[in-house]
């Protein structure tokens, strides 16, 4: 095997390892298990003697091989379950007994989606404490668990979304609307199953972890508030270009005509276990411990990296070439991993994805350093609108791409870095993975 080689083989254990680490069925199952008749989640110990019913609800592209994992545990003792996931994320349909997988749109919410939502919806309604609900949450539960509030149609959510995209909204601003025009999000699926017992089990894909933020918290206190959400639209302007059951809902809401989302210490919560199952730092560190095995020096630097896409690649080629050349802050055979969300301004028209961009960036960065690589990897199997979910940058990249009269500072330009590394051999091709914990970056640095 030559040295090349060699070094892909590395590469492709280690990324196989932190995808293994976040499988959903693994992931839940490590946190949610049987020891006779109790269930034990994150920690806790729930008795099923406790309760007569058993229901498991959620939306998330990670939602079927999830509700797999809890059939696992729970089989029979399942009275009703019902799950959203994205489209071509379900399972056979004998993988299932006991939940039923519905099918929705994302990123853009569907009618299907709207009804999985309600017949959720309907599952919680009536429940008493003598009722368990177990809630499965993983990326793109936000879009997937769309439930709008009285009055306002999906039509209308459809609208709202465009238009704060396109004013330049943050996720956390758009999330304050979101909120307050939901039946479900901000902590309004905790309140339909109340008094119930609640145990959530999340697969976190925001950075950080903010449970309030992923999937829009449906189990979590919400801490904005209508007047906030009021404030979004006036900061933009877009007060008139609102839907009118949007603004009627949100006035509504300011004069107290509607009740807020429930906040900290409602006693909605009391009953209610929120569950990180998966995460970028599990991933990460599955990363450093199998680059252990194979003999690097590993190190976790971070996993709250954000930044446009070829800015933060500078960074972490300057970090490549600091190992090689001074073995600082780890001496080769080196690998330092970072975990996060990097964002990418497109000026071209090209074809690619953050990852598949910070790579390209990286490959310009470390032209000629024959020692080091710097990999960006999305962990769900799809960076961008690609069937990719990455690309590995060397340091010859450049010039075995110059051999083919391919120009890597022009395809950077383009926003064009699939069909730069397509051309290369160099893009990762996992296939969908059914998990999402944000993307990884490798740095390494060989001997």
């Amino acid at each position: 095997m030559s040295k090349n080689e060699s070094r892909r083989k590395s590469i492709a254990t280690i990324q196989a390892a932190a995808l293994a680490a976040v499988a959903p069925d693994a992931a839940v199952k490590r946190q949610l298990y049987l020891e006779g008749d109790v269930l034990c989640a994150g920690g806790r110990s729930y008795p099923l003697a406790d309760y007569d019913r058993i229901f498991v609800v959620g939306g998330g592209k990670a939602g079927a091989p999830m509700a797999v994992a809890v059939e696992a545990v729970l089989g029979e003792r399942i009275t009703a379950g019902l799950v959203n996931v994205k489209h071509g994320y379900t399972l056979p349909a004998t993988a299932l007994s006991r939940i039923q997988i519905v099918e929705a749109g994302h990123p853009v919410p569907d009618e299907a989606g709207r009804q999985g939502a309600e017949h959720i919806a309907q599952m919680l309604t009536g429940l008493t404490e003598r009722d368990l609900v177990l809630v499965l949450i993983s990326g793109g539960g936000s879009a997937l668990l769309t439930l709008p509030s009285p009055g306002i149609s999906l039509s209308d959510v459809q609208t709202l979304t465009g238009i704060l995209l396109r004013c330049g909204a943050t996720i956390n601003e758009i999330n304050a609307v979101r909120k307050h025009i939901s039946q479900i999000k901000g902590g309004q699926l905790a309140r339909l199953a109340h008094p119930a017992t609640v145990v959530a089990l999340i697969l976190s894909d925001v950075v950080g972890n903010p449970l309030d933020v992923i999937a829009s918290g449906p189990t979590v206190p919400d801490p904005t508030t209508f007047a906030e959400a009021w404030a979004v639209l006036e900061r933009y302007g877009i007060t008139d270009e609102v839907p009118d059951s949007i603004t009627s809902r949100l006035r509504a809401g300011l004069a107290g005509q509607v009740p807020e989302t429930p906040k900290p210490g409602d006693l909605v919560f009391t009953r209610v276990q929120n569950v990180i199952v998966g995460s970028n730092e599990i991933a990460a560190q599955a990363v450093v411990d199998e680059a252990r095995e194979q003999g690097f020096s590993a190190l976790l630097l971070s996993t709250f990296i954000e930044g446009e896409a070829r800015e933060v690649a500078r960074v972490f080629a300057g970090i490549a070439k600091g190992m090689a050349e001074h073995g600082w802050p780890l001496k080769p055979p080196a690998c330092l991993v970072a975990g996060g969300e990097t964002t990418v301004t497109i000026r071209g028209r090209g074809k690619g994805g953050r990852n598949q961009e910070l790579a390209l960036a990286a490959a310009l960065a470390i032209h000629g350093w024959q020692n080091v690589a710097v990999v960006g990897l999305a962990t769900d199997g799809t960076d961008g609108p690609t069937d990719a979910a990455g690309a590995i940058a060397w340091g010859d990249t450049v010039t075995r791409a110059r051999e083919l009269g391919l120009d890597a500072a022009a395809y950077l330009a383009n926003n064009d870095a699939y069909h730069f590394f397509q051309a290369l051999g160099d893009l990762i091709i996992t296939g969908p993975t059914n998990t999402n914990v944000n993307d990884l970056i490798f740095v390494f640095a060989f001997q």
